[in-house]
């Protein structure tokens, strides 16, 4: 065995793995340790496998199919009769798909981790209704001079409603049941100012924001998917210290302050983080619900690991949101339905799921 690895383990009765604590422990350097979880590491392995062929699958369905090699050949640059539909409308809608997803999966796990609620979800702090709020606002002001314009509102409003909710909820520290229960409150009114524009606005413009607000990656492509692609590289030191941050708080409040963690400190981090990375996604695709509600849930029962593993969040969000835009843009030819409203339709039984299983416990 090389200097400096170290492997841990433990069995069950019966010799049985325990997952939770079967790992592996590397330490190149003594400032440096990484621990891995091996059905974690076998979990993302496979769940960007799927990614990979659900991208490929995606590129190749629609209205014209692709022959796989004809793809192969168009995404290398090779002269093919499908330069237009893979290159120009396919292709940059998956990577943008598989982007927001990933960005969604992330921002779930970090607030599910805060409030220790699987029930959480940035769509429940108020950063989607902020954000179409804004949106809403921005439109109806005529400050918005350009449909590029509109991303950046998106952002502006989602994370400015989180910041609101954090400041509400704040009372000598912050409560996840109290952050969590203010950031609905926050959203059921920013939900009325979007109904008050749409009951009082103009056919075309109302008929615009609809759109946008049920979430859709139609029309959408590198212009945003760049953007977010690289929020979320800038995004990957924080991330590292998210991973190992999160740990404690897996804990009682007491035990990890008695252990040195700044616990209000370590929430805040991980929440400017987490509405960071939701408020960028709905700024690329608009407010698509349930992904960073239901992935990281998706991710823990797959790896069975006491925290929410964020790399396969990530990954599972972008699985999600990759499949569920295929579905939508082929189950009822030749018309496409908004990937947001297919999310919602599959994540609201989810949710009432959870309900019955008693979701309010804590993480």
């Amino acid at each position: 065995m090389p200097e400096g690895v170290e492997v841990r383990g433990s069995q069950g009765p019966g010799g049985a793995d325990l997952p939770s604590v079967h790992s592996l422990l590397l330490r190149p350097t003594p400032r440096l340790s990484l621990l891995l979880h091996r059905r974690s590491l076998r979990t993302a392995v496979a769940l960007l496998v799927l990614l990979l062929a659900l991208m490929g699958l995606a590129a190749c369905v629609g209205q014209t199919f692709v022959a796989p090699g004809e793809v192969w050949r168009t995404v290398r640059g090779q002269s093919t009769p499908y330069d237009l539909v893979v290159n120009e409308l396919r292709v940059p809608r998956i990577v943008l798909g598989a982007l927001v997803g990933a960005a969604l999966g992330l921002a779930g796990a970090l607030v599910q981790t805060v409030t220790r609620n699987p029930l959480a979800s940035p769509d429940v702090i108020g950063v989607g209704h902020g954000a179409a709020a804004a949106t809403v606002l921005a439109l109806a002001t005529g400050a918005v001079a350009s449909p590029g314009a509109v991303p950046l509102v998106a952002v502006a409003g989602g994370l400015a409603a989180a910041g609101l909710v954090y400041v509400l909820a704040w009372r000598h520290g912050m409560q996840p049941s109290r952050f969590v229960l203010t950031g609905v409150g926050i959203g059921v009114a920013l939900s009325a100012i979007v109904q008050l524009y749409l009951t009082d606005s103009e056919l075309e413009a109302a008929e615009q924001v609809k759109l946008w607000l049920t979430g859709s990656l139609n029309g959408r492509g590198w212009e945003q998917a760049g953007p977010l692609a690289v929020v979320l590289l800038l995004s990957l030191p924080a991330l590292v210290w998210a991973g190992r941050a999160a740990r404690p708080l897996g804990l009682d409040p007491e035990t990890a302050a008695a252990l040195g963690v700044r616990v209000d400190r370590t929430r805040l981090g991980l929440t400017v983080l987490g509405v960071v990375l939701a408020a960028c996604a709905t700024g690329a695709a608009g407010p698509i619900g349930f992904v960073a509600l239901t992935a990281p849930q998706l991710a823990r029962r797959l790896t069975r690991t006491p925290q929410l593993p964020l790399v396969s969040s990530a990954l599972t969000g972008a699985v999600v949101l990759v499949g569920a835009d295929l579905a939508a843009r082929t189950l009822v030819p030749p018309l496409e339905v908004p990937v947001g409203a297919l999310t919602s339709l599959v994540g609201g039984p989810y949710l009432l799921w959870l309900l019955g299983r008693g979701g309010r416990r804590q993480l």
